[in-house]
């Protein structure tokens, strides 16, 4: 049941730009494997082999660290509503922050979110399709404004103090190559 392709299809591309909601997989060499809901309007497919999205201040930074040890990264989407499918895209991935070469041309791709934090791009290596036939059929209500409201309330100098704090460091204590502010 499961396809394996070398690229994202116009049809796939159309079911990622549709997904509410998707998953983001990394693991350094060592330490805990992270899996991490992205939801927002943070996504974007750049082309059949390249996707980016941005990452808003949250309460860990694991991608960030994992990539600085090992740049694997899986995206996951599930169809909620209609047919079913599960859709992975594989890849290498590198992070972006303010300042970065390409930084501004790609932020521009997305509406601006208090909290700001990174970008990642992801070149896809493999995509694969399988059946999704497990995933629950669920009605989506919309997008919880929480984290952004939070953000909001927070002066520049808050959102510094505050990544410092929570975004240096992973969980197994690996550096995330923050601040950079």
């Amino acid at each position: 049941m499961a396809k394996q392709l070398p690229a994202i299809s116009d049809h796939l591309r159309a079911f990622i730009e549709a997904q509410p909601l998707f998953f983001v997989g990394t693991a350094a060499p060592d330490g805990r494997v992270n899996v991490s809901p992205k939801g927002l309007d943070s996504l974007r497919v750049l082309g059949p082999t390249q996707v980016v999205w941005l990452n808003v201040t949250g309460s860990g930074n694991e991608t960030a660290a994992h990539l600085l040890q090992n740049p694997r990264m899986t995206l996951m989407f599930c169809a909620f509503q209609g047919p079913p499918l599960i859709l992975r895209l594989y890849g290498q991935a590198q992070m972006l922050q303010p300042g970065d070469d390409g930084w501004d041309e790609l932020l521009a791709l997305f509406p601006a979110l208090p909290g700001t934090r990174q970008l990642f791009v992801l070149e896809v290596d493999l995509v694969q399709t399988s059946c999704g036939m497990a995933v629950p059929l669920m009605t989506i209500e919309g997008q919880r404004e929480d984290l952004n409201r939070w953000a909001e309330r927070q002066t520049p100098e808050d959102l510094t103090a505050y990544r410092e704090r929570k975004n240096t460091l992973s969980i197994d204590g690996f550096p995330t190559g923050l601040p950079r502010w």
